[in-house]
């Protein structure tokens, strides 16, 4: 009679586990829809019945009742002619690709089906879906906020200084598609949100932006996407909706799904237009996208301690993940992978850099600085002008002859 291997036995046993396990998960996150839309670019997108989207599982929101009275937009102190540079209205109406299949049915939310192989990319179930910080604390350098010692993340990012009270930031974002070396590393673009203490356990962080990252979906195209903190990424909040949390309620736009087209050196330059602000009704934080502040949807402020009030902070720029995965720095690009001095064309920018103040006006983000751990590897420099306000072009290749 042949006798199974114990080992055998037991690692079927274990990946059983592991697999149910993660159907669990993805139970949670992938609710029943009422209709499905297969993308051309792979992505499946759901449209899931609003009042059954992921958000309202958390339990701090079981008794939240999704915000229907729209809030009230911010408006820009002073003149101001938005100048932009995609290449067409239909080229820009298109941005998504499941855009081209089909649309999701008002009273519903698009949201991009997880599969078991993205939960298996991940460093475990737990960090599925999460900033990978490595438990190592935040370590606030001299006016270098949200930099991570140690852990691998560099940035180049301007921010606010001597303010003490932040309600939203916005900012347009030049969109390009970075390379990135080794598939648990990631390049991204972004604003911050921020208040609490750099250097506990309590920072309240939102962000939003685009970013390249084949762990977490697969592939290595721009994706529009979302996160959010409330204790300084140790166990609370997510990417997108791959937790409960931000409450979608636009039935176009799907976060987590690819953004084309995209800039390239010398040609057709496109970017999206970010704003995130805090109601001054409901308190609640708002996302809007594109130049006519279409609404995507909020972050509660009951997920959040100081941000349930204001922000002290805000950032803009770029984060890539160096692993040094063969004993050198890493190639990952940020940005378009040039350095800053390139200019436009070429290297990757942030313009109309604004903040919104306590009367929810919007202003031109003059106060700043600007930082970059290794400048060798990527730098940025800030400008301000009158068709861009305050700008800076960011970015650079990781690895090269400066940069080892």
């Amino acid at each position: 009679m042949c006798v199974p291997d114990s080992n055998y036995t037991n690692n079927r046993r274990v990946q059983t586990l592991k697999l149910s396990r993660i159907e669990r998960r993805l139970d949670k996150i992938n609710k029943p829809a009422v209709r499905t839309i297969e993308s051309p670019d792979g992505d499946i997108i759901d449209c899931v019945p609003r009042h059954k989207q992921p958000a309202l599982d958390h339990p701090l929101l079981k008794n939240h009742k999704i915000q229907k009275a729209a809030p009230e937009r911010p408006r820009f102190k002073g003149d101001r002619t938005p100048i932009n540079y995609n290449a067409s209205d239909a080229t820009r109406r298109a941005w998504q690709a499941w855009h081209h299949v089909g649309h999701c049915p008002k009273g519903t939310v698009p949201i991009r089906r997880s599969s078991v192989d993205d939960v298996l990319r991940a460093k475990s179930l737990f960090h599925f879906g999460k900033k990978h910080l490595g438990g190592v604390p935040l370590a606030r350098k001299v006016d270098a906020p949200d930099v991570v010692s140690g852990n691998g993340h560099e940035h180049a990012i301007a921010y606010t200084v001597n303010t003490e009270e932040v309600y939203g930031a916005k900012a347009t974002i030049n969109v390009w598609d970075p390379s990135i070396q080794v598939e648990n590393e990631f390049s991204l673009s972004q604003i911050w949100i921020l208040s609490g203490s750099f250097d506990g356990t309590d920072l309240n962080s939102i962000e939003a932006g685009w970013q390249v990252s084949p762990e977490l979906y697969g592939d290595s195209r721009p994706r529009l996407f979302t996160y959010w903190t409330s204790d300084a990424y140790q166990a609370t909040g997510c990417y997108n909706l791959l937790c409960s949390g931000f409450i979608q309620t636009n039935n176009r736009i799907a976060i987590g799904a690819a953004i084309s087209p995209v800039s390239s050196s010398g040609n057709n330059q496109y970017d999206i237009t970010i704003l995130i602000w805090k109601d001054p009704i409901a308190g609640n934080w708002w996302m809007s996208l594109g130049d006519s502040s279409t609404l995507v949807g909020y972050w509660p402020a009951e997920l959040f301690t100081h941000l349930s009030d204001r922000a002290t902070m805000v950032e803009w720029g770029g984060e890539v993940v160096n692993t040094r995965s063969h004993g050198e720095h890493t190639s990952t690009q940020m940005g378009s992978g040039r350095f800053a001095e390139e200019g436009f064309g070429r290297a990757s920018y942030f313009r109309n850099l604004e903040v919104v103040d306590s009367d929810n006006s919007l202003t031109s983000a003059r106060a700043i600085a600007t930082m970059a751990e290794n400048t060798k590897c990527y730098d940025i420099k800030s400008f301000s002008n009158a068709d861009w306000g305050t700008y800076f072009y960011y970015g650079g290749p990781g690895n090269n002859p400066h940069c080892p």
